[in-house]
């Protein structure tokens, strides 16, 4: 664990909220005050960032593990089980929730970010997954036309940058936060049902609801800044959330969300 010190930590709090979230290092090695300034310098801003395509997975891979049970750990799904095919936009995919689609009863293919949508189609999938992961959404444009593909022809469920690259998709913009919304008890209200749940997010981008016009209309919002928490098609079966319900160990109130994609693809075969 690394700690600081001879710092004025009200300085840099009252500096930090004037100009909002900086790049900043810590060294224990390098003690050269200019050095140090050059390094945090050469970090590049998030803005205009992709980091999606480095963390994708290379191939296709199917997924059937569950949730861990006590005395069980992770079980191994049999397919024939599994009533709903899923394909699954890695862009930096976290495994739980691979893990909550199947307690859901979602058979999983994962495929890589830049996975053309035809052959995705081509699978006879019940619903398309747009997975959570790092960076800039609006660099990814070819990604993005590829989701456009999906539109009027799979339900469609996205989680934070799935979210983000939903809304681009859809027509909208995205902005960069001053801040961004980290942690784990984070108030957001579902605005279909009006229920506030408490959930665990980690973003540094919000999808501006305005800019999707008649399309979308809000579907989650964030008690603490208002700012957009999830989008629902005004027509069809396509929703997101920019929290994540697959939040590993908790807070747990948003996985109902996988049940709502499931009856979508329910309601829609």
């Amino acid at each position: 664990m690394v700690g600081i010190h001879g710092l004025d930590t009200r300085a840099l709090t009252r500096h930090l909220r004037d100009k909002g979230a900086q790049n900043g290092i810590i060294s224990t090695v390098d003690f050269d005050h200019a050095s140090l300034v050059a390094k945090a310098r050469a970090i590049p801003s998030m803005a205009g960032l992709d980091l999606a395509s480095g963390v994708s997975c290379d191939k296709p891979y199917h997924w059937t593990e569950g949730a861990w049970k006590l005395g069980e750990g992770y079980p191994q799904i049999d397919s024939k089980t599994l009533k709903y095919k899923v394909v699954a936009y890695d862009f930096g995919i976290k495994y739980n929730i691979l893990r909550c689609l199947v307690d859901a009863g979602c058979d999983v293919t994962v495929v890589p970010a830049t996975f053309p949508a035809e052959e995705a189609l081509a699978m006879n999938p019940d619903g398309i997954f747009l997975s959570n992961g790092p960076g800039d959404p609006e660099p990814l444009v070819a990604v993005q036309q590829e989701i456009r593909k999906f539109v009027g022809k799979k339900p469609i469920f996205g989680i934070c940058l799935g979210h983000q690259l939903l809304g681009l998709a859809l027509g909208g913009k995205t902005v960069k936060l001053p801040f961004g919304n980290h942690g784990s008890n984070l108030p957001v209200m579902d605005m279909a049902t009006r229920t506030v749940e408490i959930t665990s997010q980690n973003h540094g981008f919000a999808v501006d609801l305005e800019s999707l016009g008649d399309v979308a209309c809000l579907g989650h919002e964030n008690l603490n800044d208002q700012t957009v928490e999830g989008i629902r098609h005004c027509n069809l079966p396509i929703f997101s959330v920019q929290h994540h319900p697959e939040a590993s160990p908790g807070p747990h109130d948003s996985q109902y969300l996988f049940g709502r994609f499931v009856e979508m693809m329910e309601q829609n075969k």
